[in-house]
């Protein structure tokens, strides 16, 4: 098998495709054989050891966590899957391995792909959609008749969001670049501002939920846009941000967090077309280190990269 992977901490030089043993899957745990994956920042974070306390120092360490693909082996315990299943979901935190021919992780950082979805749109939805999820639905507690307002609302994690704000029966606004802002109207954003022009402390209208999927709204901004019981949703987390939240009902800092629930709810909105995001690049798995390189260095893209692994 081959994988993307690195022998220590640091920049994307670091990055190689080279062979790597598989290993049995452990209680709980399935390999799939994966068919896709999904580049995202977290990606070259790991790598650059910035969650290192979590990670640790055992080395190689591979890359990726997005997939798409076909369950081939399950461990003890198993009961969410057989083999051959179709499936889409998320690595380990700790292990990752997207990135590469076949991946061991949990049970529960999976979901079975539905039929009516292609494997490459299934291997966008899991970091992106859990974490729009764990955002409005587990710490926001998002309503019907709720106004949300989504900063960079056509990011990967904003086009999730606003389309399960809008599966929850919400008002959508939001902000991003410009020449998004089409393509946020398109998605069914209704007031959608230029955060390039627009100083976003001096709209008017209140929220009910703020969620900064962009993590560069300062948090008196989005505190300061919202309606008495409003919530503010942080995604930059800091310890500091985590202990203020746990003495404030207005905000919440919001860590990405799969579970068989949710994985299931973003399989069902996927399967009715009310979750999908835009494909922009897929490479082969021999050219993804120079995708992914280009991506940290700032090259913009309308939508996901993906890593084809046949």
């Amino acid at each position: 098998m081959k994988r993307i992977q690195y022998h220590k901490y640091g920049g994307p030089e670091l990055m190689r495709l080279e062979d790597f043993e598989l290993v049995s899957p452990g209680k709980g745990e399935v390999t799939v054989k994966v068919k896709f994956a999904a580049v995202n920042p977290i990606d070259w974070k790991l790598r650059n050891g910035q969650m290192k306390i979590v990670t640790g120092r055992t080395f190689p360490r591979a890359m990726g966590m997005d997939i798409s693909g076909t369950v081939i082996s399950i461990g003890p315990g198993v009961t969410r899957f057989k083999i051959g299943d179709p499936v889409f979901g998320l690595a380990r935190f700790k292990e990752t391995g997207a990135l590469g021919q076949a991946v061991v992780t949990k049970e529960t950082f999976l979901a079975k792909k539905p039929d009516t979805v292609s494997f490459e749109d299934a291997a966008c939805l899991g970091t992106p959609g859990a974490t729009a999820w764990n955002g409005l639905v587990d710490k926001a507690k998002l309503a019907a008749g709720e106004r949300v307002f989504i900063n960079g609302c056509t990011g990967a994690v904003g086009e999730a969001a606003v389309q399960v704000a809008l599966l929850r029966g919400a008002a959508v606004s939001g902000s991003c670049s410009a020449g998004a802002m089409e393509r946020a109207r398109s998605l069914g954003v209704e007031s959608v501002f230029d955060y390039r022009t627009t100083d976003l402390s001096t709209i008017r209208e209140r929220f009910d939920v703020v969620y900064d999927t962009a993590a560069t709204m300062p948090i008196s901004v989005g505190l300061g846009l919202l309606r008495e019981k409003g919530r503010f949703l942080d995604l930059n987390p800091t310890p500091v941000k985590f202990i203020r939240a746990m003495f404030s009902q207005r905000l919440k800092v919001i860590v990405c967090t799969p579970r068989a629930e949710v994985l299931d709810n973003l399989a069902l909105a996927a399967e009715h077309k009310n979750l999908r995001l835009p494909i922009a690049e897929i490479v082969p798995l021999h050219e993804a280190i120079p995708l992914i390189t280009a991506l940290e260095a700032g090259r913009k893209l309308a939508g996901k990269a993906l890593v084809g692994m046949d």
